[in-house]
């Protein structure tokens, strides 16, 4: 990523923490231009032959939804497993959404950002005239992802001195060891 670009992607990281602030007890806030009752917000990520890695979009949307206290929040996955995409957005506008926040559950802008999901998301939109949508930005180079990586790191060398469980992720895999 040249210098440029990583300068517009703090420049939007700044802009997006005036829309969506945490409290002091660690819940998010709804301000000016966050989200709104009749909004509907959508994690959509790639989707997988693994149910396993679907279902791990499930937990993080009943996260998501638990902390933010936003009343539609949907999961959709791209491509290879339900929901898609578009019963998402069905899904949303039957609960009452009038405009819908599709957020791509991807580390970094690529095709299936700038091309794959806004296509599905406007065609989608088709069968709702009046239902306005936006595809934001995906979670690229955001602060909190350096405490998010931290604590994995941390967790998963408790887990091999032998004194914490395996995480969500790995339990069972055997895949959290020293080699």
């Amino acid at each position: 990523m040249d210098s440029l670009s990583v300068s517009s992607q703090l420049t939007v990281n700044r802009s997006i923490k005036s829309c969506l602030t945490t409290s002091d007890n660690g819940e998010f806030r709804r301000e000016k231009h966050g989200v709104g009752d009749r909004d509907g917000v959508i994690i959509v990520d790639h989707g997988s032959r693994r149910q396993e890695s679907n279902l791990m979009l499930n937990e993080f949307v009943t996260m998501f939804r638990d902390k933010t206290k936003y009343p539609i929040v949907e999961p959709a996955h791209m491509e290879l497993a339900e929901p898609s995409i578009k019963a998402a957005f069905n899904l949303c506008v039957q609960q009452g959404a009038n405009r819908i926040i599709v957020s791509p559950f991807f580390l970094s802008p690529g095709r299936h950002w700038n091309q794959d999901i806004p296509s599905l998301t406007a065609e989608a939109a088709k069968e709702h005239p009046g239902v306005s949508y936006i595809v934001t930005a995906p979670l690229g180079l955001h602060e909190l992802l350096v405490d998010v990586v931290n604590d994995r790191v941390k967790h998963c060398l408790s887990h091999v001195a032998g004194d914490a469980d395996e995480c969500a992720v790995c339990i069972g895999t055997g895949k959290c060891r020293v080699h």
